[in-house]
């Protein structure tokens, strides 16, 4: 018998010369025979150990969930892992759907899961996107406003896609980013990321909403003609999704400034611009309609013709295959999570009560032809405590790729969605929420499930959170000690783990 080891190396670069590349290889085949076969090996093995140390979602009640979650985990790792400065595309390394390109859902689905678990990787993906600030800048100019215009779709930086009402007006790109970064920031306290790119990032998104919005009579800020994450609907009023994640775009660069001066001046900030920064945002317009006593996604939203859910067989979902966007523009019918995405990203600005009966109107209006919805209902379903419509949507959004749900596995995962699954644990039946430089949880599980377990990294502490249908029980597994909130009661953990009741989860008025 003969055994061969063959070891191979690659390079890829679209600025770097051959000569550099085939240097690159020469020395990675050097470092690879110097290593060896069987310690190359216990590496990858102890880089997953510690992966799955930090990231795995234990849960009691399905196994094949639990299967579905760690599928989910494993091609976030795989897309996210090794991005190095590169975007992740919405198909990860796995089909060529989309062609590569990037869409705002890298920041707003997957980010999170990596922020959380592999903080590196997240960091990476944000500097991707502070790499193509040139390419915003540049865009912003020619369609005349100010800062930064990203993309809606891309691979290198420039705009992919040519169908502008979801594309060029889809800005709320901008918020996402400045939403992730954030995000980071908060989780993580990287104060080199922080001087080289989460500044300047927050800066340049912010100063595009106070060229693109206006005052009017009233003295309210609004930001018309614009896409939200609806696809269903276009180039409309105050959307109040973009609304609101601009309000918080333009206080996080504010708060940024006043934290970093030094960053502030070299980036030509001055107070008075932070102090529009924090009118603009004070005084937002979020359209509401007394009459229902409903946010409106848009202005006017809830004054259009109802959908003729009715008269739609099911063979017509997805509708954007079977009806003229003019129709789909002009009715209420949702394609995606868009309202419901702002009270998960933006729960501060809603009250209980309003955020059940949002939700409560908005559910059944969306058809959830897009991947990326299910997960968000699944986190607002369980906070209100529809837990077991929660936890349909959650399935939804675990075997969506598994199941090919939406008869497009062909084209590679929907990397959003599996990012999703681990949102609907966390986020949802965890009730994980960050905002204001905060951590709380308020855990509720739905009968389904026995027990969820689940680890996250926060400041560079590993915690691990154990949710039964009575408690809750908090460890700090490593790093300092942590403050964090359970149901709005304020712990702070140390060498102790801290059990708590979990409070029993009240419906909203309408039937699950």
């Amino acid at each position: 018998r003969l055994c061969l080891t063959k070891f191979l190396a690659y390079g890829w670069s679209a600025r770097r010369s051959a000569s550099a590349l085939r240097a690159q290889v020469e020395a990675a085949l050097a470092a690879g025979l110097e290593i060896g076969w069987q310690q190359l090996l216990d590496r990858q093995r102890a880089y997953l150990d510690d992966f799955w140390a930090q990231a795995d979602i234990e849960l009691d009640g399905s196994p094949e969930l639990q299967q579905a979650v760690r599928f989910a985990l494993f091609h976030v790792l795989q897309a996210g892992a090794r991005g190095e400065a590169r975007a992740i595309p919405a198909k990860g390394l796995t089909g060529p759907g989309y062609d590569g390109h990037a869409f705002w859902d890298t920041e707003t689905y997957v980010l999170p899961v990596l922020t959380y678990t592999m903080p590196m990787a997240a960091g990476d993906a944000l500097r991707w996107r502070h790499s193509t600030l040139g390419q915003a800048r540049q865009r912003a100019r020619e369609l005349g406003q100010a800062g930064a215009m990203f993309p809606w779709r891309s691979i290198n930086g420039e705009e992919a896609s040519g169908y502008w009402p979801t594309a060029t007006a889809a800005v709320h790109v901008n918020a996402d980013i400045a939403d992730a970064t954030a995000r980071y920031l908060a989780a993580t306290g990287d104060e080199q990321f922080e001087t080289e790119c989460g500044v300047e990032l927050l800066v340049e998104t912010a100063r595009l909403w106070v060229s693109l919005g206006h005052e009017d009579s009233a003295g309210d800020f609004r930001i018309d003609g614009v896409t939200g994450p609806d696809e269903y609907s276009a180039l409309a009023d105050n959307n109040i999704y973009t609304n609101l994640m601009a309000a918080r775009n333009l206080r996080e660069a504010a708060e940024s400034c006043t934290r970093r001066p030094d960053l502030a001046e070299r980036l030509g900030v001055e107070p008075a611009e932070l102090t529009r920064w924090r009118h603009c945002a004070d005084s937002m317009y979020l359209p509401y309609n007394d009459e229902l006593g409903v946010h409106e996604q848009s202005e006017g939203f809830t004054r259009y013709a109802p959908w003729d859910f009715a008269a739609t067989p099911p063979e017509n979902y997805p509708l954007l295959l079977h009806y003229p966007y003019f129709d789909l523009y002009r009715q209420q019918v949702v394609k995606q999570a868009d309202l419901v995405l702002a009270m998960y990203l933006c729960p501060n600005a809603f009250s209980r009560d309003q955020k059940i009966r949002n939700f409560e109107y908005y559910d059944p209006l969306t058809v959830r032809d897009s991947s990326l919805s299910a997960c968000t209902q699944a986190v607002l379903a369980a906070e209100i405590g529809h837990l077991a419509l929660a936890y349909d949507y959650f399935r939804e959004a675990a075997f969506t790729d598994l199941h090919d749900l939406h008869h497009d596995v062909a084209a590679g995962v929907h990397i959003a969605s599996v990012a999703g699954t681990w949102i609907s644990c966390v986020g949802g039946f965890g009730g994980m929420r960050d905002h204001d430089g905060d951590l709380g949880f308020a855990p509720r599980l739905p009968e389904q499930l026995n027990r969820l377990c689940f680890r996250i990294l926060w400041h560079g502490s590993r915690i691990s959170v154990h949710i039964t249908a009575e408690s809750t029980t908090y460890r700090l597994e490593s790093g300092d000690s942590v403050t964090l909130t359970h149901h709005g009661r304020r712990i702070t953990l140390t060498d102790s783990p801290v059990d708590l009741p979990n409070p029993t989860a009240t419906a909203g008025a309408a039937a699950e």
